[in-house]
């Protein structure tokens, strides 16, 4: 009887160190995964929004296909789509800057820059807490004082399917399908139905092709590339930026 009482409080005792060891664990973004597995990796970025009738079935769509992307928010159009944007952050997508009211950053004071840029950043750490926002000049035009006073990366884009030009999503995808390599950052836009559908079957035909995507600031991370304020990144090689 003794015997058996031991017996039990041993295994009592195993159960409990089992249970009170520390899990393995990754990081929240955990890019390790997809650096290890040696895919070619792409990043999938968003201007001009969010706009509620594409960002959301945009949101939702990659959601399902656990794809994380980059969106560059125009501020005025922030108010009235505060849980798309608190979303878009909960599901681990990075979110950037691209001016207050979509203006070329050439010829601005620093105040005129402040209320464009600095407003914006304002409006996201308002809402989502601190962060670093990085920014991307509308149109990518931007003059030497907009780089100084950056205070960030200036994101450009290595694949531009001009998806603004008309809504032929076979044209969109087929212009990014086949043009597009490893390190390259995909510029489309999220204001419109045509490039939500676009993007969704980009992702599907490059993922069947092998390609990861990771946000921006993740694809910097992983090929060791620094983020260095007011420098521009137009894509990570093993590109070939255009």
């Amino acid at each position: 009887m003794r015997g058996t009482k031991w017996l039990a409080l041993a295994g009592a005792l195993i159960l409990l160190a089992a249970l009170s060891a520390p899990a393995p664990s990754l990081p929240a973004d955990a890019p390790a995964e997809v650096e290890l597995d040696g895919r070619p990796l792409v990043a999938l970025t968003f201007d001009d929004g969010p706009r509620s009738s594409t960002t959301g079935p945009l949101l939702e769509g990659l959601a399902l296909r656990e794809v994380p992307a980059t969106f560059f928010l125009v501020g005025s159009r922030v108010a009235g789509n505060e849980e798309l944007v608190r979303r878009m952050a909960q599901e681990g997508h990075q979110i950037g800057v691209h001016t207050f009211d979509h203006v070329e950053l050439k010829g601005l004071t620093r105040r005129e820059f402040d209320l464009q840029v600095g407003k914006t950043r304002a409006a996201l750490a308002n809402l989502l807490g601190d962060g670093e926002f990085w920014l991307r000049p509308p149109y990518g035009i931007f003059d030497r004082p907009a780089a100084q006073w950056a205070d960030s990366p200036l994101v450009l884009w290595s694949v531009d399917p001009e998806d603004w030009r008309d809504s032929d999503i076979d044209r969109v995808v087929a212009s990014v399908t086949e043009h597009v390599q490893d390190g390259d950052i995909i510029l489309l836009h999220d204001l419109y139905p045509s490039s939500a559908s676009a993007a969704l079957r980009i992702v599907d035909r490059l993922q069947e092709r092998g390609f990861s995507f990771v946000t921006v600031e993740q694809l910097m991370e992983l090929r060791g590339r620094p983020a260095e304020k007011g420098k521009v990144v137009r894509c990570v090689p093993p590109c070939q930026s255009p």
